[in-house]
């Protein structure tokens, strides 16, 4: 049975508190790691907070506090350490892109109950039927930046990272009962591989949902609302959509208000939003009507055969994955499927280089993919 933690977590927010859990660290070949960020409260999201669990002591560690975290790349980066995540995905991207770490050595508890076919596998969920232990994800969204973190965000935090060391265990026996950790295995190399998190703001208004019915000239407005909504969101460092919503942006764009009376009449904005944004907002469009318009750029039609191979692997998956009792992506990565419908390899070597990531599922599933393929069809023309 698994107990519940009875020392407080350890605060790290000097260097020499850092360099005190690192002399610790040594001592250990399996970390349990999770992050919290901001995403929700901050124009530029950053990691608010890294937790670190031995089988002894929890660790939460404040980068807000300790700009250079450089002293844990080796830990990250060994492969001696393995270092378990719960959905790992994102906390790996935040912490590439933050501190700049490479890792090695990840297992991850979700990806391993995927591969087992688990139906729930949220973290509460699986702790809850492995140890009839209760987590509540009551701060999922919170605040991370906040400075002092109230003690129930600490608690919630430790939380996240205390059982995992316990979880990997079930989880590992799990998978090598059923012979399945090279495949899991697979996938944790992946997620080794994810690349650093972008903050990929373009302002591009085609990426704003329910701008597709739009003229190209509403486009050119709703492109200079967008910019307009982007300026105000960095100075008041927070996220754009807390800023204006899509659905406003995309309703003055599609009526193009020429003045206050005729931005209010459309109902989308209560009277602070009013008084805050009606001066920019008015502004945006005028500059937006005197804009060339904005086409949107149309992407080739994939070819046919394309298309007949994506479908083929498409229900190849699906039924291989009911075989298996697992979600479909588990069996072949979207990636991976439309990598081997464009490339349309021809033979063993062909598609050993479009799987090299997968090589289990090449092993295992090669022959039945090559079989999917049709013989000398043309790769697909530019189907992204």
């Amino acid at each position: 049975m698994v107990k519940p933690p009875i020392e407080p977590p350890i605060w790290v927010d000097t260097y020499d508190d850092l360099k005190r859990m690192l002399r610790d660290l040594e001592h250990y070949d399996t970390l349990a790691v999770d992050t919290e960020s901001n995403s929700l409260f901050a124009y530029r999201e950053q990691v608010c907070l890294v937790q670190i669990s031995t089988a002894e002591s929890d660790y939460l560690i404040d980068p807000l506090a300790l700009a250079d975290l450089s002293g844990l790349a080796p830990v990250f980066a060994s492969p001696q350490v393995e270092k378990i995540f719960h959905a790992g995905e994102y906390d790996v991207m935040c912490l590439k892109r933050d501190h700049g770490f490479s890792f090695n050595n990840l297992f991850d508890t979700m990806i391993a109950a995927r591969v087992l076919g688990r139906k729930e596998v949220g973290l509460a969920a699986l702790l809850n039927a492995e140890f009839g232990i209760e987590i509540k994800k009551t701060y999922q969204r919170a605040n991370w930046s906040k400075r002092p973190l109230p003690p129930e965000y600490i608690h919630y935090a430790r939380l996240d990272s205390r059982y995992l060391i316990a979880l990997r265990q079930r989880m590992l026996s799990a998978l090598r009962a059923s012979q399945r950790l090279e495949l899991a295995q697979e996938d944790f190399d992946r997620l080794r591989a994810t690349p650093a998190a972008v903050d990929d703001r373009e302002m591009d208004c085609r990426r704003v949902s329910g701008s597709n019915d739009l003229t190209p000239q509403q486009m050119a407005v709703l492109q200079a609302l967008c910019e307009y909504r982007e300026l105000q969101a960095e100075l008041r460092d927070l996220p754009p959509f807390k800023v204006l919503q899509n659905s406003v942006l995309v309703g003055v764009a599609t009526a193009c208000p020429q003045n206050k009376t005729e931005l209010e009449h459309l109902g989308l904005l209560n009277q602070r939003g009013l008084e805050q944004h009606a001066r920019g907002l008015l502004k945006a469009v005028r500059h937006g009507l005197q804009s060339p318009p904005l086409v949107r750029p149309r992407n080739p039609r994939p070819s046919d055969a394309y298309l007949t191979r994506l479908d083929g692997l498409r229900e190849w998956r699906k039924k291989t994955a009911a075989g298996m009792g697992v979600e479909s992506d588990v069996v072949l990565p979207r990636d991976v499927m439309e990598a081997l419908a464009g490339a349309a390899p021809g033979s063993p070597a062909e598609l050993a280089t479009v799987m090299a990531t997968v090589p289990w599922r090449q092993a295992h599933f090669g022959n039945a993919i090559l079989e999917l393929m049709i013989p000398n069809s043309e790769p697909a023309r530019n189907h992204h």
